[in-house]
């Protein structure tokens, strides 16, 4: 198996710079590569306040993981003596693909080439390569110093040694947060493992919305509902990651799971006025001040949100992830969705009180006529119970 020493991080946004922060941590010799050097600059002082910060905790020596780096507007020449390539740049089939294309074309023929995307195909990644068995997918949580979940996901026909060295230097990668968790993702699926896990939410949460336009109760009432048992209510961070990003998302679930993903009025109407949230100052709140805070102690609740419903539409695409071989067990799942979300998967609770989940969840896709969110198969038989 090939020893990595070189890792090269293609895109660094705010989450190639993390991936290259831990690659330098690990002491691997890191090469940031980006097409703007404002982008790489920026990138860079961040790295070094990162590990200057570090420093002063006693964790490490930051001048030393500095030396370890390097940076390159140029991908051709950047890839010349990699042994793991990791794209980290925009959720664009096209843009990756010429990616993949050019690293096949200039890396050395060992270079295992990996993509951080968090929903799109592999495989598909991989046609546009000669080494489609040296392609895999690291998908890491952001952000990747302290999210503990990395996915490391084969594509149809990535080896069994381009996936052990993605689990190997996968696992050396340290985190902040406690011992990294690595899910191996089998199948190639959309969304993988956690994504799409909570993907079918979306529904949900669509007929939520709508119900409260139809209603005419205000949204954070909605968000009352769930109050702040989080860091960010449900509302705040669809605002936060974008209402424009929850609108592509949908969209493209709808393409390839079903169109009962396709967004409902309430997300369309945003997206087309442009109120995408923490980015244009205005989504579900006013964000021209900072992060909004709402006070759900003086919020009407809209009682229209129901937890259980949630739960069984979380267990039930478990079950389907099950189905369909993407997980080698339910325990993969609950594990990873807390590494990875930092709250529960649905399968401890589930395997104890399936059958009145399942109840629940028909009820509510007849309701609604969904034909995605009725039970599947594993799901009504409760056979899932045993596939830990």
């Amino acid at each position: 198996m090939v020893n990595v020493k070189n890792i090269v991080v293609i895109g660094v946004g705010l989450m190639g710079n993390g991936i290259a922060q831990i690659s330098l941590m690990a002491g691997y010799n890191t090469t940031l590569v980006d097409i703007y050097q404002g982008i790489i600059d920026k990138a860079v002082a961040s790295i070094e306040g990162g590990l200057n910060k570090l420093e002063s905790k006693g964790v490490l020596n930051a001048a030393e993981n500095m030396a370890r780096m390097k940076t390159s507007l140029d991908l051709s020449s950047a890839v010349k003596d990699a042994d793991l390539i990791i794209e980290a740049v925009v959720e664009d089939m096209d843009v990756k693909k010429k990616i993949f294309k050019t690293c096949d074309e200039n890396a050395p023929p060992h270079a295992v080439i990996a993509s951080n995307t968090s929903t799109m195909s592999i495989t598909e990644m991989a046609t546009a390569t000669n080494r489609p068995d040296k392609c895999i997918g690291m998908h890491f949580f952001n952000p990747a110093p302290l999210m503990r979940l990395i996915e490391v996901i084969a594509g149809e026909k990535s080896s069994d040694e381009s996936m052990e060295i993605g689990v190997k230097v996968s696992e050396s990668l340290p985190c902040l947060r406690g011992d990294r968790y690595i899910a191996k993702v089998l199948k190639d699926r959309p969304g993988f493992i956690i994504n799409r896990l909570n993907a079918p939410g979306s529904i949900y949460s669509s007929y939520l919305l709508d119900q409260c336009l139809e209603k005419g109760i205000p949204f954070e009432s909605l968000d009352a509902d769930y109050g702040s048992g989080g860091p960010m209510s449900p509302l705040v961070l669809s605002d936060y990651t974008g209402i424009d990003t929850g609108y592509h998302v949908r969209n493209y679930y709808a393409e390839t799971l079903h169109e009962d993903f396709r967004p409902g009025k309430v997300i369309t109407k945003m997206f087309k006025e442009g109120k995408w949230g923490r980015k244009t100052g205005q989504g579900f709140y006013d964000w021209s001040k900072g992060r909004p805070q709402p006070d759900f102690s003086k919020i009407q609740k809209a009682g229209l949100a129901d937890l259980r419903i949630g739960l069984a539409i979380r267990l039930n695409e478990g079950c389907r992830i099950l189905e369909e071989g993407i997980a080698s067990g339910w325990k993969v799942i609950d594990d990873a969705n807390m590494a990875g979300m930092n709250f529960p998967g649905p399968f401890e609770y589930g395997i104890k009180n399936w059958q009145g989940l399942v109840k629940v969840l028909e009820e509510f896709a007849e309701k609604i006529g969904s034909e995605y969110l009725k039970p599947c198969e594993l799901f009504k038989s409760g056979k899932f119970v045993d596939m830990k």
